[in-house]
């Protein structure tokens, strides 16, 4: 009995020489606007690469079918960061709400616009959406907003198409492949699923930022960590902690295969096809940020994007300022 009370009170002295802390991590909340989409594979890769605990963080992810329900969760106080579209910090601030983008994954949407097999050459082209139900994954998503700025691009009014909110994944697929939606916007790995069963072909590619130049005429940075500003601002070292975490992560992705990513993903992303989750890894790897930075002109495109079609927005003086930050960045940058 002496020998085990010895043991257990040598424990934290063990600890503190070794370099392991004895204290606890901190608990932090996080909403992935669909964990499993390879645009927001950054925040499951750094909890599979233990980053987080490496600074000292006990980080639970929670998965939402939308960006428009997560940004909700992050206003409603439920968690503390949201992983969805930076988009959607000045969506929110032209109604009067403050949250900040705190670290950039994506430089490019990494979305692909599928359309029905059958009448692919037609429906590649926006102008001929017309009359047609169209998939996003929620209203209110990025989704929603990049499919309404490519149909006001074409000429298109909003009453000339109707917008079904279909999810991704199987809900995805079994709305094409019924015919519920003739076109849609999604993500890898619905992509390579939708192609490889012959319901659908790729119509408007924005995985790369020459794809999104081409397609909404300028820069686009989709998928971030965003944050509610006064909340952020009031917990300064615990942002920079989970920003640390992600610019590390973003040059893990960089500096590694897709075969090597997909390898630390949970098996169950794969959908039951790992060379095809490779695949999708590998068509849109361009679309990460390899430090975390918000490219130059970059938000004052998203804006004018924004602006082309969106009632929110138009009219409204937005502050770009406090939409993002590059503060936490530059720091993690230049110690990891």
């Amino acid at each position: 009995m002496r020998k085990l009370l010895a043991a257990v009170l040598a424990l934290p002295l063990a600890a503190a020489l070794s370099g392991t802390p004895a204290t606890a991590q901190t608990p932090v909340k996080i909403m992935v606007g669909g964990i499993d989409k390879q645009i927001y594979l950054p925040a499951k890769l750094a909890a599979q690469l233990g980053f987080f605990k490496e600074q000292g963080l006990d980080v639970e992810l929670f998965n939402s079918t939308s960006g428009s329900q997560a940004a909700t969760a992050l206003l409603a106080r439920e968690v503390q960061g949201v992983v969805g579209f930076y988009d959607h910090t000045i969506d929110l601030q032209s109604k009067g709400k403050f949250i900040t983008d705190v670290v950039q994954f994506g430089i490019s949407p990494g979305e692909v616009v599928l359309v029905k097999a059958a009448d692919a050459e037609k429906l590649k082209d926006p102008a001929n959406w017309k009359g047609q139900a169209l998939g996003v994954t929620g209203l209110g998503s990025a989704t929603d907003f990049l499919t309404r700025a490519l149909a006001a691009k074409a000429g298109l009014k909003p009453q000339d198409y109707t917008l079904v909110p279909v999810g991704a994944g199987d809900t995805f697929l079994a709305a094409m492949q019924q015919g519920k939606i003739v076109s849609g916007m999604t993500t890898e790995p619905t992509v390579a699923r939708a192609v490889k069963s012959g319901a659908a072909k790729v119509g408007i590619d924005l995985r790369t930022p020459e794809g999104a130049r081409a397609a909404l005429g300028g820069d686009y940075p989709a998928a971030c960590l965003y944050m509610d500003r006064g909340y952020m601002e009031a917990n300064k070292e615990l942002t920079q902690k989970i920003v640390n975490v992600f610019v590390k992560t973003l040059k893990w992705i960089n500096t590694h295969s897709p075969e090597e990513i997909a390898a630390q993903m949970p098996k169950d992303y794969y959908a039951g096809d790992l060379e095809l989750y490779v695949q999708g890894l590998r068509e849109g790897k361009a679309q990460y940020s390899p430090d975390g930075m918000m490219p130059n002109g970059a938000p004052e495109s998203v804006l004018k994007v924004l602006s082309s079609f969106s009632p929110n927005v138009q009219g409204k003086t937005i502050d770009l300022s406090k939409t993002y930050t590059t503060e936490y960045v530059i720091k993690a940058n230049a110690t990891h």
